[in-house]
């Protein structure tokens, strides 16, 4: 299962300079609006030193990371949600991605121009919202009026239903809230809502993009969106965008590295973004490790082994038998996927087990 975010934002922003580092597709990054006129698609790897650290005990013959497909959506401006600028073709692009990232300029610079004359990126996050939230109320209106005369007749329990679900999230919206605000308390209502693919039921980060100087500590831009965000079930997220193009230029790891130390980041913002999208995401990592391959996969925390199973392939989950699983800490300590068998350390696990973070699992199925 391969995750996706949606970039998005006003234009000169830093939107393309960001996916131009996160991905090998090299989106035009120019200083002036709309220069993204198709959506980009990036796809780009997990960082996890622990695929490497297996590989270097199991020497196989390839290795598979996990991947993140990033869409860099062109920038929306005020009255995107009725068709302004691009707004109605690139919003529908971002209805089917995961999540959100969603790129705040806090950075001042003479030379970029704004769109809105002045950096201020709570105004500029405000804007972007709107015009989420209006998209929204244009497809939950629609949806209200689908069911509504089925759900008032009162004959119609999945249309009543519907109905509510419908008409709060309306409420919500109508009062310049986001869907994801809206408290669901039953599998059915979060059925609802998730069939609607609504823009602001996704989650969504706040990338700050600083200058190289608040790259470490942030500034005033930074801590006014933190202000604004306070009450959002939301991540943010400190990067200087120009920094992480020099980084992606460089060839080598050290050179990378090196690099980081001197400007004083233990970590390039492009690995921090990934991991935090992971875990907005509530996604963890189990691994399959054998002489062919050594890979990685993505599945949703709390999943149990055989939806885990049908990850790899929905054969594994229709036929599930047992999980054979191995701890990372495990398979690293003892060297060898033998020598912890031989240590009692290899679990035979059934359909009610829970997987964890870095399991190394080996399915038996029969279909």
């Amino acid at each position: 299962m391969a995750l996706q975010c949606g970039i998005v934002g006003l234009p000169n922003v830093g939107k393309s300079t960001l996916f131009n580092c996160l991905s090998n597709a090299k989106a035009q990054a120019a200083n002036f609006p709309f220069c993204t006129i198709e959506p980009n698609v990036g796809v780009i790897t997990v960082p996890d030193d622990r695929l490497n650290k297996l590989a270097e005990i199991v020497h196989p013959q390839k290795i598979v990371p996990a991947t993140v497909e990033i869409v860099d959506i062109a920038g929306l401006v005020k009255g995107a949600s009725k068709g302004e600028g691009l707004g109605n073709k690139f919003l529908a692009n971002i209805r089917e991605t995961d999540a959100i990232l969603h790129v705040l300029r806090c950075f001042d610079d003479e030379n970029v121009v704004h769109v809105d004359g002045k950096v201020d990126p709570v105004r500029d996050k405000e804007i972007i919202d709107a015009e989420l939230q209006l998209k929204d109320l244009e497809t939950i209106e629609a949806r209200i009026n689908k069911v509504e005369k089925q759900a008032k007749s009162g004959g119609d329990k999945d249309a009543r239903l519907a109905y509510e679900v419908y008409s709060r999230i309306r409420e919500a919206l109508l009062r310049g809230e986001s869907a994801r605000t809206v408290v669901l308390d039953t599998k059915d209502e979060v059925k609802i809502a998730h069939d609607l693919y609504l823009l602001t039921s996704k989650p969504v980060m706040y990338v700050c993009n600083v200058d190289e100087a608040s790259a470490v500590t942030g500034n005033q831009y930074v801590e006014a969106v933190r202000e604004a965000v306070k009450n959002e079930d939301a991540r943010i997220l400190v990067v200087a965008a120009k920094i992480e193009s020099e980084i992606a230029e460089f060839e080598s790891y050290e050179e990378r590295q090196m690099f980081l130390n001197e400007i004083g980041l233990e970590e390039s913002g492009v690995n921090r973004l990934i991991k935090s999208a992971y875990k907005l995401l509530n996604l963890e990592t189990f691994f399959t490790a054998g002489p062919q391959e050594v890979r990685a996969w993505t599945f949703h925390k709390g999943w149990k082994a055989p939806q885990c199973a049908g990850v790899i392939h929905t054969d594994f989950e229709k036929g599930f038998i047992r999980a054979e699983v191995i701890k990372y800490e495990d398979y690293i300590r003892y060297g060898s996927e033998s020598a912890v068998k031989e240590a009692g350390k290899m679990n035979v696990e059934g359909k009610e087990y829970v997987v964890q973070d870095g399991d190394i699992m080996h399915f038996r199925f029969n279909v």
